[in-house]
This record gives C-alpha cells, structure tokens and sequence, in this order.
C-alpha cells in the first residue's frame, strides 16, 4: 500500500530539469516560478559520482514541481560540453520538462541542441510526452527589418518571427532556435513539444545586465553615471520573476505556438533607465560619454554591451491574450522602481551602517571614524567639513540633496533660474547669520544642513561615521527627530526619531584630563599652528566638554533612551598611536560590512601593494643580516686584535718578572760562584784530568768555604 502511495506522488509530480540552476536567471525561474523541492545535479554528479535515482525521490506535495539540474561550477575549469553525455542523457529522459538557458552562457548553445537532438531521437523509449523549453533573447531580433518602413515605430509581435534577424554576436543563439522549433513540429502524437521564450533584457532581484549601473549609483565614486551612446536605444526588457512567470504558464497551458516573446509593457530607452536609477540610488546625475568606453568597463561583458545598445520595439501579444500571469513589473523598470531597488539591496545584501563617534577633544576620534569609514567604505561627516561644503555647493548652484526640507535642492525639474535663487538667498541667509555670530552658525542652520548630509543619498545607501556631533541633548533631538511620514507607535515609551539616519552603533571614546593635556602637548608644532590644539583653546574646549557631560541630559543619554546604547572606550596608553587596537574593537563591534567588498581594481592595487610590502620586508631582513653579519664580523676583528695585544703584553709583563727575578740571582752567582768556578776551570785546563768534571766537581767541593 505504502508502494503505490509513493509512485502515485511520483505520478502527479513533475520533474523539471534546468541547466545551470545556479545562475542569474535559471535559479530565480527555478526558486520562483516553479520549485518547492530543490534538488541540484552537479556535473560531478553527471560524471557517475554522485547519482539521483528515483528511489532518492523525497516526498512532495501532489502537485508540485521537483527540480534537477547542472549546476555553472564557476571554479571548475572545464566547460559543462564536457560533461558524459549518455549520463546526462539517462538524466534527462526521467524528466517530464527540460528548461534550457541559453541567455548568460555561450557555452550551453551547444549542449541545448545537443539535448533536443538526443531527446528527439529517444522518442521512442518515453514512457510519457515530454516539454522542452528553450529560453533564448531578444537579441536574436536585434536587426530585424521594421514591419512597415514608413512608420519604424510599430513593434514587432511573435508572429513576426520568422522575419527576425540576429546580432551578429547571437547568431548561434538563433540557430539553436529554429532546431527546438523544427524538433517540435516533426514530432507526432505529441510525445515532445518544444517552445523557445524569447526574453527581453532581465532585470531585477540583484541585477545582472543593469548590475553596472546600480553599483555605480549606489557607491557614488562617480558624481555622474556614464550613459553608453546616445541613450535613445529603446531596450525590451522583462522583470526576472514575470519571466519565471512566463515558463509556468508555458508549462500548465502548452501553447499552440512554438515560438514566444517574453517582454513587459515599457519602451523605455537605455538614457530613460540609467537617469532613474541614478535618481533613486544614486547621485541623480547622468552623463554621455562615447560608446566605446563600454568596452573599457571590466563589469560589463560582451553580451551585456550588445543588450545594452540594441534598439527593439516588441510586444508580448500572445501572452497578454492567453496567459493569467500574474505580474510583477507589467508596466517596466522605471514604474516599479522602488520595489527593485529594494530587491537590489535585499538581495546583495546592501544595508547602510551608521555610526556616531564621541568623546573629548584629542581623544582621536577622527582618526578612528576615519579607519572606519576606510574599513566600511562609509562617508565621514564632520560639522566644519559638512558647512563647508555646503557653502561651496550654494556658491556655485549646485545643490547637495534632494529631499523635501532640504537646503540645498536636487530636483531635475527645477529651473535654473529657480535654482540660482534659491541658492543665492540661501547663501545670503547664511553669511548674514555667520556675520552676526562672529563666522559661526546658528543651531537651527547647522541642524539643517547636517540632517539633509544624513538624509542625503550616499549616506542613506553606504551609511556613516558621525563625528562629535551632536555635541548636546538638544541637537541630537532636533537633528534625528521623526518626519512627519513616520509611522508613530502609540504604545512604546522611546520618543519618536528618525530611524533612516539614526545611528545604529554609538561609542563614547575617554581618556584622563592629564593625559589629554599630554598628548596635546607633544604634538608637533606643525600640527598644532592655526589649530584649535594651541593651549588656551584646547584647555576652554576640554573644559566646556567635561562641564556639558555631567549633567543628565547629555548626547549618549538621549542615545540611551532610544534603547541604543553607547560602549564607551578607555584609552590609556600612548603606544597605539595609530589607533589599532581601538579600530579592531569598534569592527569587532559593528560586525562584517554589509557594502560592496572591494573591486577587481582595488584587489589587484592590494595584492601589488602586499607584494611590495612584501618585497620590502624581505629586502629589508636581507639587509638587516647583512648589517649583523658585517658587524659580528667587525666585533670578532676587534675582539680578536684586543685579545691579541693582551696576550702580548701579558708576554711582555711576564719576561718582565722573570727578568726582575733572575737579577739576585745572576748576582749572587756572579759573587759567590763564578770567581770560583772560572779558577776551578783553569785548574782543569793546566791539569788535563782524564774526567774533566770529576776533576772540577772534586775542585769546586774542596774550594767550598762552607766545608771544612
């Protein structure tokens, strides 16, 4: 009983083969439109190492869909055609649909006709019909002759598609095509039907063809997005979900045609595209710079460059007419732009860290806030920094943010004679309080102009490291106060604030008074000139901070009443100067960045600067044995000479006391012994004796005045 339980859900479960199930597009269709239960087929696994069987079924809802497929394997070096086709093959026949990407990878051209040749020719050994999808591009019409010469603007529709000219770059692409189509037509008693979706240009959760323009937007290195061209492309597109969208219904309906197109409703242009993503993420300026610098731009590839200028008007008739698709972005990129940007950040994983440093003067704070900032890639903003820079930008009418209070405005459609007059009386309004406040500002202006910083874009995308300010409990409720949009939660005793620019980390850096004043006072000179770190202002500064500080109301109270609460960081010793330590604890703290890691330029800048540190490194301990070696040698000479010269005169000192030893002696000879001696020789001289010394010793013994 159990058995046919199981081989009944097996029965009403459709398994759906996808190649490359983790790439952009096969993986949202599989995640999205079709599966419940994934289960990935690696290429190992096709080479016999790993094998699915339909005993390793697992139970799933009637009904549902099971997934199988390759999987791109991008560390593996070997393309997927190298794959044990008769493997993949058995694979493929226990499949009841068989989906073929052939949009990111140039590479399964190849294995997609491979597939519904092999298919087609198997025929014979299937136990039940099968479908095979193949999802191809567009761009397989990008010169396609208009259908009426007199009027260009009149779109294309899928009945039109045997008129349909490809890029030269996708000529393959309409090969394969025209192959699924003919296998589908040949085929009797439907045992395989095929269909092709031809897919506009893919958009949505993360981006891939439109990735480029996000990421720039959203870093804000470049004050303008580059626009490719002219820009008066019109780019079919289709959101990635309404394409997952598209197959199902592929699946559950089977069409009478063979051949679909698959495009939302838009006919917008590349310049249309670009300028509302640069609006919404990013610094909401545009320019055109020629078409060839797209060939310089290492994100974009060679097929994303040919999607980006080809120039198409088609529309999707067949689905609007037969198909119940529930769409995502029917109407296109730029109406439903906020909800793809939401899926950009969501997706990428992009969230904003905001963080506000405190503490006395010359605590370091901005060294620190400054190895943050390079750390998460985050925008440091000072108070002076902050004013100046707004003034410059009022000065030459060229507005900071776009928000609904802000100082400085942003709107495309403002006039620049409406600009210019409001930047003007702005910048009057300005000097004239400065004027008044001996070149300060009041608190009403800086509170402005630092909430429409923390409103801005970059800030509001990357995130930020608020330096010493607010510096009072006043500023910080007037600068993170709640708009009037926010929703305000009757029940909770925190007071309202701004939850988009408040920050999420808050760390309090101290240090004694004593050594402050120190560190103060051992700066260099040249750090100190036309500073506030000169005595007088330090110590008026270091005072006005202690006496605002205990009081109750203070800056890291009002933080401890909206529940975010402050760690605060003792420094005590002079020896991290570079901060290292302190830097360390706080990323420690806040945790992994949740921004763009580095790029491909700034790794290879890395890697050649780790090669130079390293190359230096080595040198410089190559250098310093060198030196040691030279100078243990240099010690061992000298150590040798002086040995040398004491041994000498310890020779010398020697001879002398023996010398000094041997003189009572030598005279005592010379008195006592000689005289006799030399008259005992001459005796043994006239004598002649056979044993001259027993002749001299006999003599020497009876001349002895000491024998009697």
């Amino acid at each position: 009983m159990a058995e046919e339980e199981v081989e009944k859900i097996i029965h009403h479960t459709k398994r759906i083969f996808i190649n490359n199930v983790d790439s952009y597009a096969s993986k949202c269709i599989a995640k999205v439109g079709l599966s419940e239960t994934n289960i990935c087929l690696n290429k190992n696994e096709a080479e016999g190492e790993e094998r699915l069987s339909k005993d390793d079924h697992p139970k799933v809802k009637d009904g549902t869909f099971q997934i199988v497929g390759t999987i791109a394997n991008k560390n593996e070096r070997r393309p997927s055609y190298q794959l044990k086709r008769e493997e993949l093959l058995e694979r493929l026949m226990e499949c009841d649909i068989i989906i073929y990407n052939i949009t990111e990878d140039a590479d399964q051209m190849d294995e997609a006709s491979w597939a519904i040749s092999a298919l087609h020719a198997e025929m014979a050994r299937f136990s039940q019909p099968k479908m095979f999808i193949l999802i191809s591009t567009v761009m397989t019409w990008a010169l396609s002759k208009p259908v009426d010469a007199d009027d260009p603007e009149i779109p294309f529709t899928e009945e039109d598609y045997r008129r349909r000219r490809a890029h030269p770059n996708f000529k393959e692409h309409i090969n394969v095509e025209k192959l699924v189509v003919k296998m589908g037509k040949t085929v009797k008693l439907s045992l395989l039907s095929t269909y092709v979706v031809a897919s506009g240009v893919q958009y949505g959760m993360g981006e891939q063809v439109f990735h480029f323009f996000f990421k720039t937007s959203w870093l804000g290195d470049l004050p303008k997005v580059p626009i490719f061209g002219e820009g008066t492309n019109v780019i079919p597109t289709i959101h990635i979900n309404d394409l997952a969208g598209v197959i199902q219904n592929v699946i559950d309906h089977k069409p009478k045609p063979h051949y679909l197109v698959a495009v939302d409703d838009s006919k917008t242009t590349i310049d249309d595209i670009v300028k509302t993503i640069a609006d919404v993420v990013g610094p909401g300026k545009t320019k055109r710079v020629p078409k060839e610098d797209a060939f310089l731009t290492r994100d974009l590839r060679q097929m994303d460059i040919d999607a980006l200028f080809v120039n198409l008007r088609i529309e999707a008739v067949y689905l609007k007419e037969s198909f119940n698709i529930h769409w995502v972005c029917e109407s296109g990129l730029i109406d439903n732009i906020d909800r793809v940007v939401e899926e950009y950040k969501q997706t990428r994983g992009l969230l904003p860290i905001r963080v506000c440093i405190m503490g006395p003067p010359a605590v370091g704070k901005s060294t620190v806030a400054e190895r943050i900032c390079k750390h998460y890639k985050l925008h440091h903003i000072r108070l002076k920094e902050t004013i100046t820079e707004t003034l410059a930008h009022l000065v030459t009418h060229r507005p900071l943010v776009k928000n609904s209070e802000s100082i400085v405005r942003m709107e495309d459609g403002e006039t620049e004679a409406e600009d210019s007059a409001t930047s003007s009386e702005l910048l009057e309004t300005l000097k004239e309080n400065m004027d008044q406040n001996g070149g300060r500002l009041d608190d009403q202006y800086v509170i402005r102009i630092m909430r429409d910083k923390l409103k801005s874009k970059l800030c509001r995308n990357q995130g930020f490291v608020l330096d010493s300010f607010p510096k009072t409990y006043e500023q910080a409720k007037d600068l993170f106060y709640a708009d009037d949009d926010e929703p305000e939660d009757m029940r909770s005793k925190i007071p309202p604030f701004n939850k988009k620019i408040i920050p999420e980390f808050v760390f309090s850096l101290d240090s004694s008074d004593a050594f402050l004043k120190n560190r103060v006072l051992n700066l260099p000179e040249s750090l100190v000139e036309g500073t506030s770190y000169s005595q007088e202002q330090f110590l008026r500064r270091l005072a006005r901070f202690r006496e605002s500080n205990v009081e109750d109301e203070t800056v890291l109270n009002y933080f401890e009443e909206l529940d975010i609460h402050p760690e605060h960081i003792e420094i005590t010793s002079s020896d991290d100067q570079e901060y290292l330590v302190v830097t360390e604890r706080i990323i420690k703290s806040v945790g992994k960045p949740k921004n763009y890691g580095p790029t491909s330029q700034e790794l290879e800048e890395e890697e050649r600067r780790s090669a130079d540190r390293r190359l230096r490194t080595e040198a410089q301990k190559r250098a310093d044995t060198e030196r040691r070696e030279t100078e243990e040698a240099q010690q061992r000479a000298a150590r040798w000479e002086e040995w040398s010269k004491c041994l000498e005169e310890v020779k010398k000192q020697e001879h002398d006391l023996l010398e000094a030893q041997a003189v009572p002696l030598r005279n005592y000879l010379m008195k006592n012994v000689m005289p006799t001696l030399t008259q005992g020789l001459i005796e043994c001289c006239k004598t002649r004796p056979q044993d001259p010394v027993d002749f001299l010793a006999e003599y020497l013994f009876k001349s002895n005045p000491q024998v009697e």
